[in-house]
């Protein structure tokens, strides 16, 4: 897993995981890029992370990926990130090309109900939380 400050460079980031993975014998290589979409007049978007949480999820799709002898990667962006540009990154190798479709369906879907980002629009060089599109996450509000 890998954070970084504003946009992707998706090329470098698809570059490096295909180096990294260049000997590995895996017969497929499934990646999936999210772009930030010009919509409600919005300038970019703009992530916070708790990355413990993030982390620990992300390390359990490790290990199922692992026992289908697939691996899983992913990065995503912190702070803003314009419009047209990529704010998320993630990819599969596996042996089997059904093993990865199957697997990157999963895992992109996965992150966008459970990982534990925060979302604001950025508009007028202002960020506004965008509750609207957020998904809560269990445990997360007012203790009783």
């Amino acid at each position: 897993m890998e954070l970084h400050s504003g946009s992707l460079d998706t090329k470098e980031i698809f570059g490096r995981w295909l180096d990294e993975q260049a000997k590995s014998n895996y017969g497929a290589y499934i990646p999936f890029v999210g772009t930030i979409r010009a919509e409600d007049g919005i300038e970019a978007l703009s992530f916070d992370i708790y990355e413990p949480i993030l982390q620990k999820w992300f390390d359990e799709w490790q290990e199922r990926a692992k026992v289908l002898g697939a691996v899983v990667k992913m990065a995503h962006s912190v702070g803003d990130v314009p419009v047209h540009t990529s704010s998320y990154v993630s990819a599969v190798f596996s042996p089997r090309r059904r093993v990865a479709l199957e697997l990157i369906d999963e895992f992109v879907e996965d992150f966008k109900a459970n990982a534990p980002i925060w979302k604001y629009d950025v508009k007028n060089g202002e960020r506004i939380y965008a509750e609207d599109r957020s998904t809560p996450m269990d445990g997360a509000g007012l203790l009783k």
